[in-house]
């Protein structure tokens, strides 16, 4: 029977196991995408304006710049990169023809598949190299942990 090594998460009440928590979580975040982006792959910026755009449709530029956190000429500048690239196309807004509406293109669409397979494969391989206990204990833990970041992270993009 494999066991799981002890967690860098202190036994602790909730206020106090926060810092430890979240000093995880960061480690995570950093080790994942350090791990799992492709060299010359697009910025974390891009990947993010796509995917968005890809899930909730086309939309303003400057609500694209409010949800990654960048001034407006960033993301005009970002948007036109894009652009170039085939990623993205720009419109006249319908309701005020001065605003620009970005929407994902089908190149767009096939690159974030792409990434998505590339990231997965890479995965793969990683678990590959997991005992079977290892990996049933990373399944298990993983099945209870996904649920309670998802909810903690859509908490935080409804404010």
């Amino acid at each position: 029977m494999s066991t799981v090594p002890k967690s860098t998460v202190p036994d602790a009440d909730p206020g106090e196991g926060s810092p430890a928590v979240a000093a995880v979580l960061d480690d995570l975040a950093v080790l994942a995408v350090r791990r799992l982006s492709a060299q010359g792959d697009l910025s974390l910026t891009a990947a993010a304006t796509l995917s968005y755009l890809d899930r909730n449709g086309p939309e303003r530029l400057s609500v694209l710049a409010s949800r990654q956190a960048v001034t407006q000429p960033s993301m005009t500048q970002l948007v036109r990169r894009l652009e170039r690239e085939g990623l993205v196309d720009r419109s006249a807004d319908d309701l005020d023809g001065r605003a620009v509406r970005v929407a994902v293109t089908d190149a767009g669409r096939a690159l974030l598949a792409e990434r998505r397979r590339l990231r997965r494969e890479r995965l793969t391989e990683l678990l590959g190299t997991l005992s079977p206990g290892e990996l049933r204990d990373l399944t298990r833990i993983a099945g209870e942990f996904l649920p309670l970041l998802r909810r903690l992270l859509q908490s935080e993009a409804g404010k």
